[in-house]
């Protein structure tokens, strides 16, 4: 008679979850590591135990605006809005998000959480019979507890990309005087400077649509991304901006724009080779400008 094995039913189970992982070539690590959102009260909350400062919390999204924004009240650049949670996975990993604005305009953000990215899908469209004026918008991503700095003294931590490298802040062109101060703005090629932030505007004009900043122990850098876009922004709330463009909206018109927060080692030749992966269409010289976002 053969002996009666007995198994532990809780072993049994890790045992069969860990035959299921393998057999379909899923990564449980990656799972168990992958950036968790939330969403309440207007503020994107990105959380993960390999983020530095545990937490990162995106004003999301702060603005839609007009053109014609440098040189006039940001009351008047502003179109209102309002934002809605429409689902958020089970697991915490990825959500949708739904903004209405005041003229009708419909605004929805398929929001993803990965190993070392958030990634961003934004479909934008008037489903009215007016020409809408909303032509960019403001994700305002806070990045104090990223540098362990706060809003005084943040800015050298933080980045963008100029004549072929990385660029620490304050850089050369540091502008000091604008309709609203402190912070920096820096108006991408072939955009109207007319239509930036009322905030200082940088004679310099950046290579790409990524801005950044270093962690607190110079090991992780944190940057963002969207395309099309309309700005790059240093914040007076320890924030950083890559503000995209959506270019208007015709009647029954939708647009669609795609953005990343990347949360890496610090490797910028790294950085920019994903960069140029996600978003090829600006490695090929075609992103920024007034008429590139993609339409359906």
């Amino acid at each position: 008679m053969m002996p009666r094995m007995i198994v532990n039913r809780h072993l049994l189970a890790a045992w069969l979850m860990l035959f299921a992982v393998a057999a379909s070539g899923a990564d449980p690590v990656a799972g168990d590591r992958a950036l968790r959102l939330d969403w309440k009260e207007n503020i994107l909350t990105i959380s993960g135990p390999d983020l530095p400062g545990r937490e990162m919390r995106v004003l999301y999204i702060e603005a839609y605006c007009r053109l014609g924004a440098h040189d006039r009240k940001w009351q008047e650049t502003t179109i209102g809005h309002r934002t809605r949670l429409v689902s958020r996975a089970e697991d915490g990993h990825s959500l949708v998000l739904e903004c209405t604005l005041s003229d009708g305009v419909r605004v929805r953000h398929e929001i993803r959480g990965g190993a070392d990215e958030v990634d961003f899908g934004i479909t934008a469209t008037n489903p009215t019979d007016k020409t809408s004026q909303a032509q960019w918008a403001q994700p305002c991503v806070r990045v104090d507890a990223f540098t362990g700095r706060d809003k005084n003294n943040y800015v050298d931590k933080c980045f963008i990309f100029l004549d072929g490298k990385l660029t620490r802040m304050p850089m050369r062109n540091w502008a000091t005087t604008a309709l609203y101060t402190p912070g920096q703005v820096w108006c991408p090629k072939g955009l109207d400077r007319a239509d930036m932030n009322p905030r200082p505007l940088s004679d310099a004009v950046p290579d790409n649509s990524l801005i950044g900043c270093f962690s607190a122990d110079e090991k992780r850098m944190m940057a963002i991304a969207f395309e099309p876009c309309h700005e790059l922004f240093q914040g007076i709330a320890a924030c950083l901006h890559s503000d995209f463009r959506i270019g208007g909206l015709a009647p029954g018109e939708s647009k669609r724009v795609h953005g990343k927060i990347y949360i890496v080692p610090n490797d910028v030749e790294g950085l920019l080779r994903r960069y140029h992966k996600d978003f090829p269409e600006q490695a090929n010289g075609a992103g920024g400008g007034r008429d590139s976002p993609k339409r359906d």
